[in-house]
């Protein structure tokens, strides 16, 4: 038997139903909830809390009452939702750190800019402010639309009249489902200049209105890095800014200098941003700072960071702008509901659009006085007949026997409308008098200019925006105040202060396990060939130095990684730490990766059109690149060149474009070819075999030859020698190369290969940590079969090895050595002179990544 189909189940698609009910969800937080109106600025939460406290009379110049009662009017009334939630949004409005023209008066605890919550809502007190009166001004004069509320029982305003751009005055943010809004605050009188600038000329462009409104103006003040960030995001209505904290760097009496904050970016906690600073002094990943305070007050904000003697402020300062929030972005998504719909408005647009509101609100209000002149007129009118016919008026009212049939006569027997009967009849024997008969004239004459006036704007659109200029300009001199937030030009380059910076030769150290600092070239002194050397840094057990470079303070340095990647600091930008001190994590000075290491560094005084840089990978692939196209680098880095699975890159070059290359390989094969057979390509291009390996071995070292110079090799055990670039043969790149060092269990493997002319001094870094600088002049020079000499003493119980070498030039060293001898110092001196040709070092950890032939 068939079921019988019950007629009360209704039958749907479960897809189409869930795609109707998610758009209605949607729509829903889009348009009444999460984004503000283009005319008034609020979001529908800020609008009933304002229309409430309006309608209870807590205006700016009544008496504060309670929070609670406020909260209570609005969710019974309008806002059907958790009172926790009105409560907050009504707590932000009374933020001076959150809003730039606060829009309620808060009385008692209202939260601070170190994130402490507001006091419950029964111990505080609120009333409108002043500014937020504006944004109701005339709202009882028929300027805006009503609706009903949630349950039909009251009526709420569509949007308020909005006397000034509150929009772009207070900024706003939301997020809404598949889209958000996050419009940053600006300066009132700069946006109503905006509007006053966009009334007069329709067609004024957004970069005439840049200069009438140069960006956003934040509440807590602080930069802002460039104005390349605002001019898109007010073009386009999307952009992004950077903001940095205002700060100042005074000098103590004892030298000590000392970093003032005295203003952070909108949003920023202060007690979170402390917290940061500390959790970085102590972790050692900012060094330098001696003691952090926060001495604010009621007067402002300030937090003073002491900074060590011998440390400098502007390196420490730009350290706390990478790692902490005292520099942070804000995202500029300029989204509102016109005409009920989310758009993305650029500032022209949105200044456009409060103009047409208040033309709308300006027309309104002229109706609705239009309409009272004319009423008004009209009752007028009647009197005016009564008062010459009075003895005929007074007659009749006499003979009436019913106040309906004084009315019915009066209106029959003089031609009136009921209102003007009623008027009469109502009319106290007082209005009889001369007096009063002038004053009913005067008051008749003056509603007929009123009443001209008004249809002479509404006749009138230039009318209309006269009268918003001038309303505009009285509420910009009534609340206009000076900008807070300074626009910097040049953008983030203003980190780079170098007048600040002094300058001087430095050493450059890097461990195995990435940590980099920066010492004084005099820390080392010359030794002689054997000797033990000195302690060059503090190690851990698995640590040591791989990599060191010798440059100026205020040379550009490139860091290329095994991942084929680039970055770039200034020398300056590396934290200075003594010689035993381990340095930071270089992941904390660049934005490599976890699975990313720096293995080759070099240094760059100018970027020259006619200079190349030559990179060499593990695999021997070798590549020319031009050094422009490395001038500019992002903070993320850029792609040196593609890379090979498990290739990784492992030398740099600069050269002119007429250099020899010589490639030397673990196994003791070196090549050497013109660097023209490698032809220039572009920064990303993967390269071309430079050396063919066998399957044991790998690329090592790679050096540009200079003329008359000899070929230095040291091995894994401390062994080197020396010899003449004459006894290496010219070959074609990518051939297998020839012996250049006879290796044996005695030395070990190559570690790495450099170009010397014996002039230079050599610096050894083994795997202990310990460090020896030598004169590569003490270095035997013999054939290219030989084992070489021993160059330093390794502590073989604890298999110490070399790690790393450099090359320093051996300028100025005896001057250095008589200093070293008139201050019977320690003997540490021996200064070195900045070598332009800062050498890397041989890597010899190699990791996974990509590269091709």
């Amino acid at each position: 038997m068939a079921e019988t189909p019950n007629p009360r189940v209704k039958e749907i698609n479960i897809s189409q139903e869930m795609r109707s009910s998610f758009l209605d969800y949607a729509m829903s937080v889009i348009v009444a909830r999460a984004l503000p109106d283009v005319r008034d600025g609020l979001k529908p939460v800020h609008r009933r809390i304002l229309y409430a406290m309006h309608d209870l009379g807590m205006h700016s110049d009544k008496p504060y009452k309670k929070s609670a009662r406020i909260v209570g009017e609005v969710i019974g009334k309008y806002h059907p939702h958790g009172d926790s939630a009105v409560y907050e949004t009504m707590v932000r409005m009374a933020q001076d750190f959150a809003y730039r023209y606060m829009l309620v008066d808060g009385h008692g605890n209202f939260g601070s800019i170190d994130g402490d919550s507001a006091a419950a809502m029964r111990y505080t007190e609120a009333r409108m402010s002043k500014i937020s009166m504006e944004l109701l001004r005339d709202i009882n004069k028929d300027t805006i639309d009503y609706q009903d509320n949630y349950d039909g029982s009251e009526r709420e305003p569509v949007v308020l009249p909005a006397r000034f751009p509150n929009l772009l005055v207070n900024g706003t943010s939301g997020i809404a489902v598949g889209m958000a809004t996050n419009i940053p605050p600006h300066q009132l009188g700069e946006v109503i200049d905006g509007v006053l600038a966009i009334s007069k000329d329709p067609g004024i462009t957004t970069q005439e209105l840049m200069e009438i409104i140069p960006g956003p103006d934040f509440p807590t003040g602080g930069l802002i890095l460039g104005r390349s960030g605002i001019r898109k995001a007010y073009e386009t209505g999307r952009g992004s800014i950077t903001l940095r904290a205002k700060v100042e760097i005074e000098q103590k009496s004892n030298g000590k200098e000392v970093i003032i904050v005295n203003e952070i970016p909108y949003q920023v906690n202060k007690a979170r941003l402390i917290e940061k600073i500390a959790e970085l002094v102590r972790d050692k990943k900012i060094d330098g700072i001696t003691d952090l305070r926060d001495e604010s007050d009621r007067d402002g904000l300030r937090i003073v960071i002491e900074v060590r003697r011998d440390a400098n402020a502007n390196v420490l300062l730009n350290n706390l702008y990478k790692h902490t929030a005292l520099q942070t972005s804000f995202g500029i998504n300029t989204l509102a509901l016109v005409d009920g719909q989310p758009k993305v408005l650029s500032l022209k647009q949105c200044l456009q659009h409060y103009l047409d509101h208040q033309k709308v609100v300006i027309r309104r209000r002229t109706e609705f006085e239009l309409r009272k002149a004319e009423a008004r007129a009209h009752i007028l009118e009647g009197l005016r007949v009564a008062l010459d016919h009075l003895d005929e008026v007074i007659a009749l009212i006499r003979s009436s026997r019913t106040t309906d049939i004084a009315r019915e006569g009066l209106m029959t027997q003089f031609d009136l409308s009921e209102k003007q009967a009623q008027a009469i009849l109502d009319m106290r024997l007082q209005r009889l008098t001369g007096l009063e008969r002038e004053k009913i004239e005067e008051e008749y004459q003056s509603l007929m200019k009123l009443i001209a006036e008004l249809k002479a704007i509404l006749a009138d659109e230039e009318k209309v925006l006269e009268i918003i200029r001038e309303e505009l300009l009285e509420l910009k001199e009534r609340f206009d105040d000076k900008r807070r937030t300074e626009i910097v030009s040049g953008g983030l380059e203003m980190i780079e202060d170098e007048d600040l910076i002094p300058r001087e030769n430095v050493v450059i150290t890097l461990t195995h396990n990435g940590y980099i600092k920066r010492l004084p070239v005099s820390t080392y002194r010359a030794q002689k060939r054997g000797g033990r050397g000195i302690q060059g840094m503090g190690t851990n057990e698995d640590d040591f130095v791989q990599q060191l470079i010798t440059t100026s303070t205020h040379d550009t340095i490139l860091y290329f990684t095994n991942k084929g990647k680039v970055y770039r600091t200034k020398g300056y930008e590396v934290p200075e730490f003594s010689r035993t001190a381990k340095g930071i994590p270089i992941i904390n000075l660049l934005g490599i990766e976890k699975d990313e290491w720096v293995n080759a560094i070099i240094h760059v005084e100018e970027f020259v059109d006619d200079w190349s840089l030559f990179f060499t990978t593990k695999y021997g692939i070798a590549k020319r690149s031009p050094l422009t196209s490395f001038a500019n680098i992002r903070n993320n880095g850029l792609i040196a060149l593609n890379l090979r699975e498990g290739d990784e890159l492992i030398s740099v070059r600069l050269t002119d474009g007429s250099k020899e290359i010589i490639i030397g390989t673990k196994n003791g094969l070196l090549i050497r070819f013109p660097e023209t057979d490698v032809r220039t390509m572009g920064r990303t291009a993967t390269g071309v075999k430079g050396i063919s390996l066998d399957a044991d071995d790998e690329v090592v070292g790679m050096e540009v030859l200079e003329e008359g110079s000899d070929i230095l090799v040291v091995t894994k055990n401390g062994y080197g020698k020396r010899t003449p670039s004459a006894e290496y043969r010219m070959q074609g790149r990518g051939g297998k190369g020839i012996k250049t060092c006879n290796i044996t269990d005695k030395n070990g493997s190559l570690v790495t290969m450099k170009v010397v002319q014996g002039e230079e001094d050599l610096m050894l870094i083994t795997t202990g940590g310990v460090l020896i600088r030598i004169p590569v002049e003490g270095i035997s020079i013999t054939g290219r079969n030989t084992q070489g000499v021993k160059l330093i003493s390794l502590n073989t119980e604890e298999n110490e090895a070399v790690a790393t070498v450099a090359q320093v030039d051996k300028e100025e060293e005896k001057l250095d050595e008589l200093e070293q001898l008139e201050e019977a110092s320690e003997g540490e001196l021996g200064q070195d002179n900045g070598s332009e040709d800062a050498t890397e070092l041989a890597d010899e950890e190699n990791g996974p990544d990509t590269t091709e032939e």
